[in-house]
């Protein structure tokens, strides 16, 4: 994992000489990798952009900053991904007996839950694919209650596990969602 990121997450220097830090973000990184499975889902669709939504079908996302990110794409992916629940155990377990070890763990899982997304895009561009920035529900003007129509479009739960609560929070806590919209070729 990037160490630069957990450090940034952390928000410490990424020049720290702090051995006790750094080595605390090495078992944390170890204990997640050894336990952790992540996963992955998308799916691509055709779409058309208006001044202030996205529209996939006849799925609607209301947001300004959204309809300018894939503006003149005409398709994007919509994607799911998770750390899976271990990480939530994991967490959950620092967070009584050990709260430093808590707090690195949290910026490890952080990070990874962004090398995993930064994968799949990789492997869409590999693919021959040319993206634009990918955004997610919650971030600017796309409210998280859009997390409903993504988890209905892609089945995130039924396929890999993540489930949406009344609130439109995400478990595992480590998941992400969101739309990436595909340069015309």
């Amino acid at each position: 994992m990037n160490k630069a990121e957990i450090l940034r997450y952390l928000r410490t220097s990424s020049k720290t000489d702090d051995e006790r830090l750094l080595s605390l973000i090495d078992e944390c990184c170890l204990e997640i990798n050894a336990c952790v499975k992540p996963k992955t889902l998308h799916r691509i669709y055709d779409c058309k952009v208006t001044d202030d939504s996205l529209i996939i079908g006849n799925v609607v996302f209301h947001s300004v900053r959204l309809a300018e990110t894939v503006k003149g794409c005409g398709r994007v992916c919509v994607f799911g991904a998770t750390l899976g629940t271990e990480c939530d155990r994991l967490l959950r377990t620092y967070s009584t007996t050990d709260i430093s070890k808590s707090m690195v763990l949290q910026a490890c899982l952080a990070s990874k839950i962004e090398e995993v997304c930064d994968k799949l895009e990789d492997t869409l561009r590999a693919e021959g694919m040319c993206l634009r920035q990918r955004f997610s529900p919650g971030y600017f003007d796309l409210d998280i209650r859009e997390n409903k129509k993504i988890f209905d479009m892609i089945e995130l739960t039924k396929r890999i596990g993540i489930t949406l609560t009344d609130t439109y929070q995400m478990l595992p806590t480590k998941s992400v969602t969101a739309i990436i919209g595909i340069e015309n070729d």
